[in-house]
């Protein structure tokens, strides 16, 4: 095995943690928290990867309150599940793997029904939301002070309650049009206070969340982040702020930063590439009517990218050349045992994987086995993505095993 493998499956210090490889398992929803609590589903599907040799497994969509769910069927931060978690991490932590929450709120972007302290969602402007159309809630309204206030302590409590239930590290979404994202993107805010119009005063809610965290957790915890590159839409972030974004998050003392690209308000396919989810996320409409429409608007919303490797590695190099302290973990196109070589040829610290765990949960130890003979297997078809409401939530496909029928004699 090469000298870049060998690294690849070799411990290494993330912050102030200790891993023992540098494969992470990436946030994607997992579909396994009916009404927003975590159970045995949950464990199972992370146990998986933590079992398969991942360095860390990230729980995905960790909402900072009840009303920054993207829909009722997430998890929010706070001792309603304090149990459940508790024993949840504690078990995961017993495969030697550590634990990650992906912290988030989603500002205007909700289909979320069972809305507690708002009427209807709230982001940096007013805004059409696309998703809420879905459920009655075509329209998002403009977060006052008090609200970004508000949102800054939901950060600072949710912090204090992970550290608690025992997570290692906390990955804040600053991307992918949540709710800090919106902040971040010229087209959704539209502000003209100290929040909106210069990069400066657009990263100024997301730097207080930092701050807040960080100072909830101090020095025992990893915080990290998920960025975007670009927001893929005319009138969005692109790559030569996002890369002053990684170096104010940087400033701001976080650990490690990821990566990532694409919005799921906008343009979702740019973050996944491959085969188009519009066929899949048809059929998984349980409304004839929303099926009809997904199926006539679909193709035009969920855009064709060709699948290839390390789409985004030219961003992450971008990023990487431009922060001072912060760790670099890659996450877009990394399936082969060839990519991960380049990655960390590249003086990447860490790499994220989602589909390519979903295919293979024992990833890591038959690629650390096999070295350049190990082929994953998985093929971008992206059907384990439209599955994320589906029963069971998500899973590949290619690994299900068809019924055998018996022939009578």
């Amino acid at each position: 095995m090469s000298q870049y493998l060998d690294r690849a499956f070799s411990s290494a210090s993330l912050g102030p943690l200790k891993l023992r490889n540098r494969i992470i398992k990436a946030a994607t929803f997992e579909g396994r928290t009916p009404g927003g609590i975590p159970g045995k589903d949950l464990y199972q599907f992370h146990k998986q990867f933590c079992d398969g040799g991942v360095g860390m497994t990230t729980l995905a969509y960790c909402a900072t309150e009840a009303d920054g769910r993207v829909s009722h069927d997430m998890m929010y931060m706070g001792d309603h599940i304090r149990p459940e978690l508790t024993r949840m991490i504690d078990g995961l932590h017993q495969t030697g793997a550590r634990v990650s929450g992906q912290m988030a709120h989603c500002g205007y972007f909700s289909k979320n029904q069972a809305l507690q302290r708002v009427r209807n969602p709230k982001g940096p402007s007013i805004q059409l939301n696309t998703l809420g159309m879905t459920v009655g809630r075509p329209l998002a309204g403009a977060m006052s002070e008090k609200d970004i206030h508000y949102m800054v302590k939901t950060y600072r409590d949710a912090a204090l309650f992970m550290k608690e239930v025992g997570f290692d590290a906390i990955e804040i979404h600053f991307g992918h049009g949540y709710g800090l994202s919106q902040f971040i993107s010229p087209k959704t805010n539209r502000r003209s206070d100290q929040y909106g119009g210069s990069l400066a005063n657009r990263m100024r809610l997301p730097l207080r969340c930092l701050e807040a965290v960080k100072n909830a957790v101090g020095d025992d915890v990893a915080v990290i982040g998920k960025m975007g590159l670009t927001d893929a839409v005319k009138g969005g972030l692109q790559l030569e702020e996002a890369v002053e974004v990684a170096a104010m998050l940087d400033q701001g003392g976080i650990d490690g930063l990821i990566t990532s690209g694409g919005t799921s308000s906008f343009n979702v396919m740019h973050m996944f590439r491959g085969t188009s989810i519009a066929d899949g996320m048809a059929e998984m409409q349980k409304n004839r009517l929303l099926k009809s429409v997904f199926k006539m608007v679909g193709p035009r919303i969920f855009k064709e990218y060709p699948y290839q490797e390390l789409y985004f590695l030219e961003g992450c190099k971008r990023v990487r050349d431009r922060v001072r302290n912060a760790q670099m973990i890659y996450i877009g196109g990394c399936h082969t045992m060839e990519s991960l070589e380049v990655v960390m040829r590249e003086g990447i610290d860490f790499v994220q994987l989602g589909r390519a765990l979903i295919k293979d949960p024992a990833y890591v130890n038959n690629a650390s086995r096999q070295g350049h003979k190990y082929v994953n297997g998985c093929t971008h078809c992206n059907q384990c993505v439209t599955m994320i409401e589906a029963p069971g939530g998500p899973h590949c496909p290619l690994n299900v095993q068809p019924a055998v029928v018996e022939e009578r004699v």
